[in-house]
């Protein structure tokens, strides 16, 4: 089960996300539902956003998740195998 604290080893395909700041300036802003995500992106709603220097914005059971795109460098089969130190 998906919850706050163990969000970074789930799949995030189909969570609603809003990109809440970005290094790239016109990348803010943007929501949707996620429907794709690679290595170094992740696709909204068709438009691709990278995870670096990105914090997104997710939607889990009514609930707003903050996530710096940092901890989600990695591909989503590997990420989710992952140790994270401190979330």
């Amino acid at each position: 089960m998906r919850t706050a604290k163990n969000i970074l080893r789930h799949e995030l395909i189909g969570l609603q996300c809003e990109v809440v700041s970005s290094k790239n300036k016109s990348q803010a802003g943007i929501k949707g539902k996620v429907i794709d995500e690679t290595l170094k992106t992740i696709v909204i709603e068709g438009k691709r956003v990278a995870k670096k220097d990105t914090t997104f914005r997710l939607i889990l059971n009514d609930k707003k998740i903050d996530v710096n795109g940092n901890y989600l460098l990695a591909r989503p089969e590997d990420r989710i195998k992952k140790k994270i130190q401190k979330w």
